[in-house]
């Protein structure tokens, strides 16, 4: 079976003294946006959220008659901070954000969250795929996956991988190969990917594990060598074996979306949706982003929920399998 990674949000319940509200959101949503709208981004400056959330921004604002969408970072606690921020804001369609797989792993890493995810974030749209990716130093004793794991077997205890921080979905994804493929690795956390490929490329560590569009760039250079790519298909334009290839039905995909306080009407969660999935369909703004390694989704909320519930529960099992705890 094939096998994807995220999260999601609530339904709301409509009583009767809440009918009228809901019947007042459709003219709400058809004149939608008339003030500024606020998109969170729960990360710094720069990397491939930022990155995201700034080209669907602006092609956001040009949608909506030149209305301004402003980006504002939140960043901090791995994403928590900006969820936070989304769960509590007013339910009006005016504050948003964007959303990476951490939202679907943060609830079984930590005791308590500031926010329900499942009752206090609702979702939008899954806006595209995020590919990863399997690198080696230039001169580990593998080529491929399978070499890899054959490897790690006849070695056991030696093969290190790095990622770019304890409970990110590059940990997790490692620790899902381990069990899936069944062999074992260490894991070497860093604070960000930038100190990971350092370590990488000096030939302390083995592998790591990254966003394709992250280490791309070395793999092109000859400073490091593709070992698989962790999605369902091969990545555009490269010609990348993917893990599933070696281990049937392995996948793990990162994934953005869009999530807002879960009291938000749903006309306007549809709309915001809509004139979302349009940007995404204009051939500049889709080639711009396969460019990156990532994949155009622009599902519905429905669809995004489904996929989001589905995460959360994958997500679960593999937290408490491998005793990950940031506590």
């Amino acid at each position: 079976m094939q096998r994807r990674r995220f999260l999601h949000g609530a339904a709301l319940a409509a009583s009767a003294a809440g009918l009228p509200a809901m019947a007042g959101a459709q003219p709400a949503a058809a004149t939608f946006p008339k003030q500024p709208v606020k998109m969170i981004v729960p990360f710094p400056p720069g990397g491939p959220t930022d990155t995201m959330a700034r080209l669907i921004a602006v092609k956001l604002q040009e949608s909506w008659g030149g209305q301004t969408v402003l980006v504002d970072y939140k960043p901090g606690a791995g994403t928590i901070i900006g969820m936070d921020y989304i769960a509590k804001s007013a339910p009006d369609g005016y504050t948003f954000g964007i959303a990476n797989s951490s939202l679907a792993v943060n609830p079984y890493l930590h005791k308590t969250l500031p926010y329900d995810t499942a009752k206090d974030l609702a979702g939008i749209t899954q806006l595209v795929l995020l590919q990863q990716a399997i690198v080696a130093r230039v001169d580990a004793p593998f080529n491929n996956l399978a070499e890899m794991i054959a490897w790690a077997k006849k070695n056991p205890g030696k093969l290190t991988y790095g990622t770019p921080g304890a409970g990110s979905t590059t940990h997790l994804g490692g620790e899902l190969l381990k069990r899936e493929a069944g062999f074992d690795m260490l894991h070497s956390p860093f604070k960000g990917s930038a100190p990971a490929h350092t370590e990488l490329m000096g030939g302390r560590i083995d592998i790591v594990i990254d966003p394709f569009l992250s280490v791309i760039p070395y793999v092109q250079a000859g400073r490091m060598k593709m070992i698989a790519t962790l999605g369902d298909k091969r990545v555009p334009g490269y010609d990348f074996p993917i893990a599933a290839e070696t281990v049937p039905g392995f996948s793990v995909i990162g994934m953005l979306g869009f999530v807002a306080p879960a009291a938000t009407p749903r006309p306007v969660i549809d709309r915001i949706q809509a004139d979302t999935a349009r940007v995404l369909a204009v051939p500049e703004t889709r080639k711009r982003i396969e460019d990156l390694g990532m994949q155009v989704v622009a599902s519905t909320p429905a669809q995004f929920d489904a996929l989001l519930r589905s995460e959360m529960k994958r997500w679960s099992k593999v937290v408490a399998d491998a005793r990950i705890s940031l506590d």
